[in-house]
């Protein structure tokens, strides 16, 4: 009995929905679900497909490597939301934005309201528009109702990091070195484990839920 509570509970779900070009994303959002999963909930990893200047569709329904892309519904049944993107002119990545641009029938319905939710993002340069992206990507899940939940300064790394990381929300700041540091880490599994948390107690008690 002991060895099955500490497995995830399958049924609720936190979903990782990030867009990444160079791989850098990923491996936050690989990181976050980390998090998630001490928690005791499944971390369900989804990205979305580029946008084309085409007029008709040109890439294949499933990605050849890494997360399926994300459906609507593992984004109306989900029991959390972690959203991640690398920076774009100081705002969320085109296809993200276009991801959520299709969501209008979950706004009407309220599905996602009450519902805790986080931001993260990556950059190459230290003053990249980190901190500008992080807020863009709030501003839909605000208009979804969601509760959005920054990282604490309780969290030591918050503190002492010389890369990424931010009270808005994790970040990476490669400076020519993809590689996540020891900090940037600590900061996606701590805000992952802090979603997750959240999705559990509010799941179990709905009622809580604003």
């Amino acid at each position: 009995m002991a060895a099955a509570n500490r497995e995830p509970n399958r049924e609720t779900y936190v979903l990782i929905l990030y867009y990444s070009r160079s791989g850098t994303t990923a491996r936050m959002a690989s990181e976050l679900a980390r998090g998630v999963e001490t928690a005791g909930l499944a971390a369900r990893l989804r990205t979305v497909p580029t946008v084309s200047p085409d007029t008709e569709a040109s890439l294949p329904p499933v990605p050849d490597e890494g997360a399926p892309y994300c459906t609507q519904d593992d984004l109306r049944h989900c029991a959390g939301l972690l959203l991640g993107s690398p920076t774009r002119f100081g705002n969320m990545a085109a296809p993200l934005r276009h991801f959520f641009d299709q969501t209008s029938d979950m706004w009407l319905d309220g599905s996602l309201a009450g519902k805790p939710a986080a931001v993260f993002t990556s950059t190459g340069s230290l003053h990249g528009g980190q901190e500008t992206t992080l807020i863009s990507m709030m501003l839909p899940l605000l208009h979804h109702g969601m509760l959005i939940a920054g990282i604490p300064y309780s969290e030591a790394a918050l503190m002492h990091t010389r890369s990424g990381g931010t009270p808005y929300g994790a970040s990476h700041w490669s400076g020519g070195d993809s590689a996540l540091s020891e900090d940037e880490i600590t900061l996606c599994r701590a805000q992952g484990a802090r979603v997750g948390r959240l999705a559990r107690d509010l799941s179990h008690n709905p009622g809580d839920r604003m």
